[in-house]
């Protein structure tokens, strides 16, 4: 005769054997990922801005899991096409964004109403990539040595300083050092580095607010000089260049890379690529490529990046005076 009590252990011992089968059924699906090639939407054209920072992880990541990771390159509104595209996209783990400070954190809190994503709700983060450093720059033959000189006469002299396009993550950022210096200066946008640093060292602006890593081959062959950096400590790269923060001008912001998928991506396949992300990371070949002009290799995986984006976005959003948001209107 059956008792109950042993009758409940045999149904607790099926249900045991179920969840197993279940659990075995399950796996192939994400033990088996990736099955094909791996899209990393990136928001610059061919050989520009991001895209070597791109390019560079996607041949690494490629190696690690496997596939092939192949960069589709959506130029156009500050990467906000690229960012769209994969909000949109299928949540299988087959497309990634090369996400970065424009798209993913100044967009969203100066003009979230001009994106057509929502952030974080559109996006699952899987890791940070790096962050380089915003910098000050003036041409060779400038008057100013220092940041503290340029800053100082911008007390009692109208000068002018050039970024790469009003709403930028680098314009944001000199209006943040504007603001903690307690200086003004006459903004003039341009579009792309190019021609604002040839009207800087033709004298029609006095300094460049840009990223400083593009420019530091620049710098080293002497064309620029670079008075100061945002972040929180000097770059190892360029070690005689003092940070804002030395000065007491405190302007955390720096321009950042990292990946994130779109939303509902299953979880298991999130983490893979996380911590497959983290070991292109630690080769030599990304760490040298990404140290060489002064960023830095950042590992910071899924919950921990989401929570970096949205401290992103509230600095951002802190910058947003009424002046600044008027300026930058479309």
């Amino acid at each position: 005769m059956t008792t109950f009590a042993s009758a409940t252990m045999r149904r607790r011992r099926m249900a045991l054997a179920l969840a197993g089968l279940l659990g075995l059924a399950a796996m192939p699906a994400f033990a088996a990922y990736p099955e094909q090639p791996v899209r990393l939407v990136v928001g610059f054209p061919p050989g520009g801005g991001g895209d070597l920072y791109g390019r560079l992880i996607a041949n690494a990541l490629g190696r690690t899991l496997g596939q092939p990771v192949i960069v589709d390159n959506r130029a156009g509104a500050g990467g906000n096409i690229a960012a769209d595209a994969v909000a949109k996209a299928k949540p299988d783990g087959y497309t990634l964004l090369l996400a970065m400070s424009g798209n993913l954190a100044v967009a969203p809190a100066i003009r979230p109403q001009a994106i057509p994503y929502k952030v974080p709700e559109d996006f699952t983060p899987v890791g940070l990539i790096l962050e380089a450093p915003h910098g000050l720059f003036v041409a060779h033959n400038s008057r100013f040595r220092t940041a503290r000189e340029l800053l100082d006469a911008a007390r009692t002299q109208k000068l002018s300083f050039a970024s790469t396009g009003a709403g930028a993550a680098a314009h944001i950022g000199m209006e943040m050092v504007k603001k903690e210096a307690g200086v003004e200066m006459l903004h003039v946008p341009y579009r792309g580095s190019g021609p604002a640093i040839t009207d800087m060292l033709g004298g029609q602006v006095d300094c460049f607010f840009a990223t400083a890593s593009p420019l530091v081959g620049q710098v080293r062959q002497g064309q620029l000089r670079l008075l100061a950096i945002t972040g929180n400590a000097r770059n190892p790269a360029i070690p005689d260049v003092p940070t804002f923060k030395e000065l007491g001008v405190n302007v955390p912001v720096t321009q950042w890379y990292g990946l994130v998928a779109p939303a509902g991506t299953p979880a298991p396949v999130v983490k893979y690529l996380a911590d497959h992300l983290g070991r292109a990371l630690a080769t030599a070949e990304v760490r040298d490529a990404i140290r060489r002009d002064a960023a830095t290799e950042h590992n910071l995986p899924m919950d921990g990046f989401g929570k970096f984006i949205q401290e992103d976005i509230a600095r951002y959003k802190g910058a947003a005076t009424p002046a600044l948001l008027k300026e930058i209107s479309p």
